[in-house]
């Protein structure tokens, strides 16, 4: 399998201003979000990427791109139908391959020699299959998540066969349907916003778009093709950071600072502010 294509999704309400917010990457350089989500899809050997927008985005997206700009399409998401619809609309650009797939609003940071989604593409190509990158998420994260029902795959402690993908499961939902053995109490396997997703996926897509008027979800489409075709999911070596929720933008910047050259002097920095602010009181 040979992934050329990745497809970011920017197009709902709250991703029209979220990934061009402005981050210290962990070398020192300035970068806006959506340049650390291209990093990765180049990383992982992706020469052309698409992005999809709300209409009239494109412009802002492409100064925003850094030296990645040369390599972006972007497809305008009118009238939404949710996240799964959102993806559809790049199934001209990626034809009849499979293709990476990144949310717009998650920091990465890898805690491997490779980055975290050629950690993914790696896998897909080896094993020739749809792959979801996972991370163990508590149970009060639940309702933030994608969480997948799945048992370990060969003698991998890392790769697991999925048989089921339920979108922002209740805990008693979980704890019935999705708990996957070796994990530590209370904790699921929830998707990570990344992806190497196969022609069936679009397939299933457009199944689903063409059967319902209502809203259309990756999730359930991902549950679907798990039940058509093999279906592995990755718990990569990495962190994943939401910079749309509540002090999203702070935790990721942190995390990247503290993943990087400057680490010592974050921390320094971070123990002076809590020793002049009061916040050991």
């Amino acid at each position: 399998m040979s992934i050329r294509r990745a497809v970011i999704t920017a197009a709902a309400p709250d991703q029209k201003s979220l990934p061009l917010q402005s981050l210290v990457d962990q070398h020192g350089n300035p970068k806006t979000a959506l340049e650390l989500i291209l990093d990765e899809c180049v990383d992982a050997g992706a020469e052309e990427i698409c992005v999809i927008v709300c209409p009239g985005a494109g412009e802002t997206f492409t100064r925003s791109a850094g030296q990645h700009a040369n390599r972006l399409t972007f497809v305008e998401q009118a009238n939404p139908r949710g996240y799964g619809d959102a993806l559809f609309r790049a199934r001209n650009f990626v034809g009849n391959e499979p293709f990476l797939h990144l949310v717009s609003d998650h920091v990465y940071i890898s805690h491997s020699d490779h980055g975290c989604a050629r950690q993914v593409v790696e896998l897909a190509s080896q094993e020739n299959c749809v792959v979801s990158a996972v991370q163990e998420t508590r149970e009060n994260m639940l309702p933030f998540f994608g969480t997948v029902g799945a048992t370990r795959s060969g003698n991998r402690d890392d790769v697991y066969d999925v048989n089921s993908v339920v979108e922002k499961p209740t805990p008693t939902r979980a704890e019935q349907d999705l708990i996957v053995a070796g994990l530590r109490s209370s904790h699921y396997l929830c998707l990570s916003g990344m992806h190497v997703l196969t022609p069936g996926v679009m397939e299933v897509l457009g199944e689903q778009i063409n059967a319902t008027e209502g809203s259309i979800q990756l999730s359930d489409a991902l549950h679907a093709a798990a039940q058509r075709e093999r279906y592995l999911a990755l718990r990569v070596k990495a962190s994943r950071y939401n910079i749309g929720e509540k002090y999203g933008l702070l935790k990721s910047q942190l995390a990247l600072a503290l993943n990087g050259k400057d680490r010592d002097d974050i921390l320094a920095e971070l123990l002076e502010l809590v020793a002049t602010t009061g916040g050991g009181a």
